[in-house]
């Protein structure tokens, strides 16, 4: 592999396609393909003029080449070829990360060589965006050995892979201290502070509140079936108590009292009937039933009588 047919992609984009045998513009090369597992380049896609973005481009390979200068020469317009673009990729903005996920930047150009198309490196930068020039950003050149596997817009490299890239330019704002490659960033992130001495903090100004001892529950200790002793190993349950019966202090003048009581309705039996006077004319006793009452005979009262004619129920026609 010689220096001279070591190429970038920049250099094959906005490039005429001309025919040798006739001289003829077949277009401008505005696409380069890639065969990322194999790691070479396919084929380029041209377009009809710098202005044209739509329509289909034509694809021709990279074997039809015969010159390139300051235009890509081939030998006649039949050069033309039906290419499956499904099946490799621009290669251009696709992202690429290590094998833990930490992102090194997006591919913004790649080298290869001119005579096997074998890709050699890559050109990444925190955009990748080949428009912006190289002043403006850092660049950064990954060898095309540390690809370990590829996806859609993706490339995974090796872990590590940070530390063995070789810087191109240097940016603008990383000049002015300002820009720091993404992985330099991380880094930072994951930087602690020294933190003062406990002699020397100072208070929160919270009032510290003693700590809350939890009482453990005690472990319950779970009976083993023991098949030779099989009785219930249970504790038998305490004696029960007997509480004596109260008694309350017995009267002393229960005797007494009985005794009053029989004297009294005996002294009452034998005791005279006492002779009560009797006023208003009544004799003897009021509730005595001996002698029936005389029989009540009410006065007359005279009521006038008035004559009343018998009004007839209905009158005859």
């Amino acid at each position: 592999m010689t220096i001279d047919n070591i190429r970038l992609r920049n250099e094959f984009i906005n490039t005429e396609v001309i025919t040798r045998s006739s001289g003829k513009k077949l277009g401008v090369v505005k696409e380069v393909l890639v065969d990322v597992d194999q790691r070479e380049i396919v084929a380029l896609g041209l377009r009809d003029n710098f202005l044209s973005l739509t329509g289909m481009p034509q694809y021709l390979y990279l074997n039809s080449i015969v010159q390139t200068g300051d235009v890509v020469l081939v030998e006649n317009d039949d050069v033309f070829e039906l290419v499956e673009v499904d099946l490799y990729s621009p290669l251009v903005n696709s992202e690429v990360v290590t094998e833990t996920g930490e992102p090194l930047g997006r591919v913004r150009d790649f080298q290869f060589d001119l005579a096997t198309g074998k890709v050699s490196s890559i050109i990444i930068a925190s955009l990748g965006l080949p428009q912006i020039p190289d002043q403006l950003i850092s660049t950064y050149e990954l060898s095309i050995d540390e690809v370990v596997s590829s996806g859609p817009n993706r490339l995974i490299v090796f872990e590590g892979a940070e530390e063995r890239l070789n810087q191109l330019s240097v940016g603008l704002l990383e000049r002015l201290g300002i820009g720091r490659p993404s992985w330099e960033r991380m880094e930072e992130d994951l930087y602690y502070p020294p933190t003062t001495r406990p002699e020397n903090q100072l208070g929160s100004g919270i009032p510290v509140r003693p700590p809350v001892q939890v009482r453990q529950p005690e472990p319950v200790l779970e009976e083993r079936w023991n098949e030779d002793d099989w009785q219930d190993t249970r504790p038998a349950p305490p004696p029960r108590r007997e509480v004596a019966p109260l008694r309350y202090p017995e009267p002393e003048y229960e005797d007494d009292y009985e005794v009053d009581n029989w004297g009294e309705a005996s002294s009452r039996s034998s005791a005279p009937e006492p002779d009560y006077d009797y006023e208003d004319g009544v004799a003897g006793d009021v509730w005595d039933d001996d002698e029936a009452p005389a029989p009540y005979s009410p006065p007359r009262v005279n009521i006038p009588e008035t004559r009343r004619e018998k009004m007839p129920e209905y009158y005859e026609e």
